[in-house]
């Protein structure tokens, strides 16, 4: 049987991608946080998984803003990087892991989650960033497949916590259930707090996002117990997106161990934080 190992959460913030990409990290002003990454990314290097399964949001650049499910599983072999307008990142294409997608598509339609499904799918920065994150250097293939699943945290009304955090637990439950013998770590992805945007345009709440970080851990109902006003007005119209953690927090178990986290204001007007979380073995 399949088997949850870790989770992820981290910013997907697409200048992160195109410090890497343009050799920037070691600058001054990219160096705090890449630094910060460090202890994580050795340590995932020596625990490697079969399938990541990536929980982010599609930033208008496949998925067309007349159409936006809530929930929505990539179901194909191959993923292709988008072109976000300046053409796509020098990363290798994404290679899918189809019958896990569709084992969860299933699964979750048989919890009551009803789960749109991309047969074809061009991914962005919401993935390939956080893949980035996990491994800076790819070669010419990513070290595992990849389970792409889509959040609306767009457009108006987006689920609320506790539904993401419920739809965690089912894919948790979901992935413990397929029969094939694969490890699998979940990625949260998006936030911290921030909002390109409007009056509070360049918002950061370091106080918030610190109270997120320590709770993601040990008492994730407190932080779906909030509202979709509570999250945009602590953390800004784009920190919705720490909603995408909590998915990452329900599909883990209940025991589970901090590996690292780290934080860093800013990273393009965006406070940018990573938290690693092994599964704790009886």
């Amino acid at each position: 049987m399949a088997e949850v190992v870790w989770g992820l959460a981290t910013s997907h913030v697409p200048s992160i991608g195109a410090a890497m990409d343009n050799h920037k990290t070691a600058d001054p002003y990219w160096k705090p946080l890449f630094d910060g990454y460090a202890p994580a990314r050795e340590w995932m290097a020596a625990h490697r998984p079969d399938v990541a399964v990536i929980i982010y949001n599609d930033h208008a650049n496949a998925v067309d803003l007349d159409l936006v499910p809530t929930f929505a599983i990539g179901t194909a072999a191959r993923y292709e990087v988008a072109d976000e307008g300046w053409g796509r990142r020098p990363v290798p294409p994404v290679v899918g892991a189809p019958e896990l997608s569709e084992h969860l598509v299933r699964e979750l339609m048989d919890e009551e989650f009803d789960i749109a499904t991309f047969h074809e799918l061009d991914v962005d920065h919401g993935l390939t960033v956080p893949l980035s994150v996990y491994c800076p250097e790819p070669g010419d293939a990513w070290p595992c497949a990849v389970v792409p699943v889509l959040v609306n945290v767009i457009q108006y009304p987006q689920p609320t916590a506790a539904r993401c955090y419920a739809l965690g637990k089912a894919m948790g439950r979901a992935i413990r259930s397929f029969p094939q013998d694969v490890r699998v770590a979940v990625f949260g992805t998006g936030g911290m707090s921030h909002q390109l945007a409007g009056a509070r345009a360049g918002l950061i709440n370091s106080e918030f996002d610190r109270m997120f970080l320590r709770a993601i851990e040990a008492e994730p109902a407190k932080l779906a117990a909030l509202s979709r006003e509570d999250y945009i007005r602590e953390a800004g119209t784009e920190g919705i997106e720490l909603i995408m953690w909590l998915v990452m927090r329900g599909a883990l178990s209940e025991h589970i161990t901090r590996v690292h986290d780290t934080y860093h204001v800013p990273a393009s007007n965006t406070a940018a934080a990573l938290a690693l979380f092994e599964e704790v073995r009886a």
